[in-house]
């Protein structure tokens, strides 16, 4: 089943459904941070987002990424290159459910620069992450 649409309104593409496999089979990128909802240091283990967009073909100047629970944000596709976001399917070796704020994840390594661990980066991490549009 698909855990992940992306969609491309602007490009006439047809939107792309991934399963969690397909994410799987990507490479997988890691950070390990501190974050504003847990206690103590996390790692997380996903895909990187600048190889995500790269492996559906997407260069956009914006990601506009919706949760299951319809929290919107929006990341700059400058983002990715400068800081490494990654789209994380696990938390400490285990498959995030929907109440751990998975099954997906945008995260940020928080710890990495100052600059990064502020209110406009936690905005842009958003959990139960659905769908995602290229913008």
């Amino acid at each position: 089943a698909a855990v992940l649409t992306i969609s491309f309104p602007d490009a006439g593409k047809p939107d792309l459904d991934l399963t969690m496999a397909d994410l799987m089979a990507m490479p997988v990128s890691s950070i390990t941070t501190t974050t504003p909802w847990h206690d103590g240091e996390q790692r997380f283990e996903g895909v990187a987002l600048s190889h995500l967009m790269e492996t559906v073909g997407a260069s956009a100047q914006t990601l506009r990424v919706e949760a299951l629970n319809e929290y919107v944000t929006e990341l700059p596709f400058s983002d990715f290159a400068d800081h490494g976001p990654i789209l994380a399917y696990r938390l400490n070796g285990k498959e995030m459910s929907v109440s751990q704020k998975g099954p997906l994840f945008i995260i940020y390594g928080f710890d990495d620069k100052p600059e990064l661990n502020s209110e406009l980066f936690f905005s842009r991490a958003a959990w139960q992450v659905r769908s995602m549009s290229v913008e």
